[in-house]
């Protein structure tokens, strides 16, 4: 059973639950498994084996929020070495996120689906109980699989510090 923590964050106005412990910097990025635009099974790190991964835990796709957050890093895939994969995973159903890339020009990032099973959430202390959706945080996992950088937003408006994760991940290439 997951843990269940209060008092990190509020959405709308309220206290909001979070399952699941965080992710700290030094320890092995869990596994875990979501599901891509046409719904077939990605394991986030055994599918993305040898590459250092910038993983965007965002709450949906169809806020302001998100929407700049998950183009900022599509544009930004483009300058970056070819190791480095950039995952952005909501609990957005993958029909609606298949249409929101496809208005949005998204397709250099892979935007994935927390859902079903919430595992994603759970394994790295994102899940927001009374809403089921994501908190936002970003994390950058190296070729070995440990966590280089882990930053959980305070509130749900805000963005990461993107030179910060950009760095982080281009650190975590050597």
């Amino acid at each position: 059973m997951a843990t269940e923590r209060s008092g990190l964050i509020e959405v709308g106005g309220k206290g909001a639950t979070i399952i699941g412990d965080d992710v700290e910097v030094g320890q092995t990025a869990p596994d875990f498994t979501v599901h891509a635009l046409d719904w077939t099974i990605i394991r986030g790190m055994a599918d993305t084996n040898g590459k250092v991964r910038i993983i965007a835990a965002v709450p949906s796709l169809d806020t302001g929020t998100c929407d700049r957050e998950t183009r900022r890093f599509n544009q930004e895939v483009a300058g970056l070495d070819k190791d480095i994969v950039i995952m952005v995973i909501s609990t957005d159903l993958p029909y609606a996120q298949k249409r929101w890339c496809g208005a949005a020009g998204v397709d250099r990032v892979m935007v994935l689906s927390d859902h079903q099973t919430a595992e994603f959430g759970e394994k790295y202390g994102c899940l927001i109980k009374e809403r089921r959706i994501l908190r936002r945080a970003v994390f950058v996992v190296d070729r070995r699989d440990k966590v280089r950088y882990a930053a959980y937003m305070p509130v749900l408006g805000v963005e990461p510090d993107y030179e910060e994760v950009l760095d982080a991940a281009r650190a975590a290439l050597s």
